[in-house]
Parts: structure tokens; sequence; C-alpha cells
């Protein structure tokens, strides 16, 4: 991936929020075009930081602020994007099951998805069945992303996946499960399409989904 904003790519990359937001200003105020600073700064830049979040030399308050500053970026890019007719690499919708108000994971996981230019539905928390198809009904995601920390919630993950083949919408979407309590067993026995330990590989997961 070529790195054409390497300022932009070293502030996201350092989680320097101020310093992001004023280098993408002035970028677009010399005439780059959102898309270019998207792929030639801030994407590569959360890629990277995924990169060294695997390999133990980011923790999660690195990945959290890394993932911060180029929001921050991306708040500027994004009504500039609507109007370059910008397509997102694809379409998500996550959310943390019924009876689970934990979203620390899928707040990671939405900003990491949304750094590797996915357009991101976040449901929430406690979010039910129905409201997962609902939602890939109305915004076209092919992708579904489920989150649980408790043991005794991952049971409605399963009930989710019924919910899609009911709707008749199971072979159009690609699920996606994690959360502490999870196993790649476990996401296979619930027949779930893959299962991430953590949210740089739930973003790798999910463009290996739609390539």
């Amino acid at each position: 991936m070529e790195i054409q904003f390497k300022e932009i790519y070293q502030a996201v990359l350092e989680g320097d929020l101020e310093t992001t937001k004023s280098l993408v200003e002035s970028r677009l105020k010399t005439g780059s075009s959102a898309d270019s600073i998207l792929r030639g700064g801030m994407i590569p830049a959360m890629s990277e930081a995924g990169r060294l979040f695997e390999e133990g030399e980011y923790f999660v308050p690195e990945l959290l602020i890394a993932a911060r500053a180029m929001q921050g970026g991306l708040e500027l890019l994004k009504p500039l994007l609507v109007a370059e007719d910008v397509k997102p690499v694809g379409k998500i919708v996550i959310g943390t099951v019924k009876g689970d108000l934990h979203d620390i994971g899928k707040n990671l996981v939405g900003m990491m998805l949304q750094g590797a230019g996915f357009e991101v539905t976040d449901l929430g928390s406690d979010v039910d069945a129905q409201k997962f198809v609902d939602a890939v009904k109305s915004s076209g995601a092919t992708v579904i992303g489920m989150s649980a920390l408790l043991t005794t919630t991952m049971s409605n993950m399963p009930s989710t996946i019924e919910a899609l083949k009911i709707a008749g919408l199971r072979d159009k979407v690609k699920v996606l499960v994690g959360g502490a309590p999870l196993t790649k067993a476990y996401a296979d026995q619930i027949g779930a399409d893959g299962y991430a330990p953590d949210a740089s590989q739930a973003a790798k997961l999910a463009l290996s989904f739609i390539s």
C-alpha cells in the first residue's frame, strides 16, 4: 500500500488527533482529494497500527488512540467522500448481542473497520436478532459482526444466524463473531463464517470476505 501522505500517516499512527485533523484540513485546502488522503495516508496507518498490535508492539490503548486520530480525520473527509462519490470497500453491520451491554471491544472493531475503508452500521449493545436482520436489509451490508463478552449471552449468536436464515439472507451475508469467551471451535459449531480474537484480525477477516 503506497503512502502518499507521510505526515498524516505518522500522525494517525502516533494517535495525534489534533495534528491529524490540521494536516487533513491543510491538504484539502491545497487541493488533495478526500479519497487520496484516506487511501494514501489514513488506511495504511491503521493497517500498520494493526500489524504492530498483532506483533505485541502496540497494545489496546495505542490502538484506540490511533483509531481515534483516524476517526477525527475521517469526520472531516466523510462529506467530501460522499460528494466525490467514493464507494466504501464494503458494508458491515456490527453489534453486541442481546443481553450483553459490553461495547469497548466492539467499538474498537468498528474503528478498525472504518480504518480499513468499510461503511460501518453500529447497532450498539444489547442487539436482538431481528435488529441485525433489519439492519442488513436497510443497509445492504454483506457482512455482520457480532460480539459477546459473557458466556450467558453467546447463545444469542446462533439465534441471529437462524433469524438470517428465516429472512432468506443467510447466503447473502458473511457472519463474523468475536469476544472474550468465544473460540474458533464455537464459531464453527454455530455456523459462523469466521472468528476473530481481536479488532485487528476482525478487520482483516472482514476484508477477506469481500475480496
